[in-house]
């Protein structure tokens, strides 16, 4: 096992912990865009988990540390727009607060919009 440095991700176990930590976060968003669509909406679980999880991939790759791994962008931008389409279709329904729907949505592009940039710069150095 390789060790370059005193931190505790400077190692190749470490390396091996965040790819499955990322690895399982991008397989919840997987199997949640895979599945009934009506999970997706925003009063739902996946609803609400998705952007969470594609939150924490985003603070994760950040961080720069070896084995923090962030799909391509491609498929982030599949995610978003499928999550979008059921948010867009759905949040009205809930009748949410003035200026709420605005912010959300905002707040909802930045997070995979975030995604796909560190994707696509994690993916141009390979």
């Amino acid at each position: 096992m390789g060790t370059w440095g005193s931190g505790n991700f400077d190692s190749d176990a470490a390396a091996d912990h965040l790819l499955g930590i990322t690895g399982r976060l991008v397989s919840e968003i997987e199997e949640a865009m895979a599945g009934d669509p009506v999970g997706l909406e925003p009063d739902e679980y996946d609803g609400v988990a998705v952007p969470c999880n594609v939150e924490l991939l985003c603070l994760i790759a950040e961080q720069g540390h070896v084995g923090a791994s962030v799909p391509e962008p491609a498929v982030v931008a599949e995610w978003k727009k499928t999550f979008m389409d059921v948010w867009e279709r759905t949040i009205d329904g809930l009748e949410p607060k003035q200026g709420y729907k605005e912010d959300r949505r905002a707040e909802l592009i930045r997070t995979f919009d975030r995604l796909v940039a560190l994707g696509e710069q994690a993916h141009a150095v390979r």
